[in-house]
């Protein structure tokens, strides 16, 4: 199904509301991390347990579908998955910046998802490949070493949090009740979260800093959590059904966009020609793969579509 062609008002704002809370967690997560008002291990706790309250919370308040019943439907692989996303995610952003890391965790989610296509007996056309290219030469480019290159443990930490996600959305992303998978995944992931703030207090670890917070760093978490997190993924959800798959993939271009402003105006962070050049770059790359992609697809549904008259 093709869906609507142009993006109704209500639709518009779920869809604005929905990204512009992706791009909070970054900028709340640097908030938090960057001047030490929080350890990484335990942000990445209370946001995943906050996270996972609010999702509960809402999956028994919204309508369900009536044929998706209101069991968990989560498994502890998708749990681990999204238990490594959120804790590189806050690793890394004790070491870089909010604008870096939406733009080298954005570009890592797209080149997973791809690659992951071309490992399963995909067959990419030029488009594709050329896109591909692209998104990898950009974050390339954005990566070299220089006066202006970012931390490169930050960066390695932000790559694997960027193949956890979309290991994460690849798992998820035939399955017909969103919300409520997302919400059982989240408490699957709670006791690694615990497990790791654990670890942390036990060992005193030197590498993860140990354990120190205060009450903002705290709030930083939850709000991340729970309205980054969850209502974000809630808004999103509510948004995505009104969209083809393709506008889909295309709108959340502006999530690494939007973090890199944010951060700028609440965080005082620059914006150097580096990150500008290599996220133009990546944009362009991704644009073009799932540009065409979209446009294989089409043409495979007109071809399916003649044979069968």
């Amino acid at each position: 199904m093709s869906g609507p062609r142009s993006v109704p008002l209500e639709t518009a704002g779920l869809t604005l509301a929905a990204l512009f809370a992706f791009a909070a967690n970054s900028v709340l997560c640097r908030s938090a991390l960057a001047p030490r008002l929080i350890d990484p291990t335990s942000f990445t706790s209370i946001r995943i347990v906050s996270g996972a309250m609010t999702l509960l919370a809402l999956t028994k308040v919204l309508p369900s579908r009536a044929d998706a019943p209101r069991a968990a439907s989560g498994n502890w692989i998708s749990a681990m998955a999204l238990f490594a996303y959120a804790f590189a995610f806050s690793l890394a952003y004790v070491r870089i910046g909010a604008g870096v890391g939406a733009l080298v965790l954005f570009g890592m989610v797209q080149v997973t998802m791809v690659t992951w296509g071309l490992l399963t007996g995909e067959r990419p056309r030029l488009g594709e490949w050329i896109g591909l290219g692209l998104a990898v030469f950009g974050l390339a480019v954005f990566m070299l070493p220089g006066a202006h290159a970012p931390d490169p443990w930050g960066t390695a930490l932000m790559i694997v949090a960027g193949i956890a996600w979309g290991i994460y959305s690849l798992r998820g992303r035939k399955s017909s009740r969103p919300l409520l998978t997302t919400a059982d995944n989240f408490m699957r992931a709670v006791p690694f979260a615990l497990a790791a703030s654990a670890v942390t207090l036990v060992a005193g670890s030197v590498v993860l800093g140990g354990v120190h917070g205060t009450a903002l760093g705290a709030g930083l978490a939850v709000a991340s959590g729970s309205i980054a997190s969850g209502i974000g993924y809630c808004l999103w959800y509510l948004a995505l059904p009104r969209h083809t798959a393709t506008r889909a993939a295309l709108v959340q271009l502006l999530v690494p966009i939007i973090a890199a402003f944010g951060a700028v105006v609440l965080l005082g962070e620059s914006i150097t020609l580096r990150l500008l050049g290599g996220g133009a770059i990546v944009v362009a790359g991704v644009t073009l793969a799932i540009g065409a992609r979209a446009m294989a697809r089409r043409e495979a549904q007109r071809e399916n579509l003649a044979r069968s008259r």
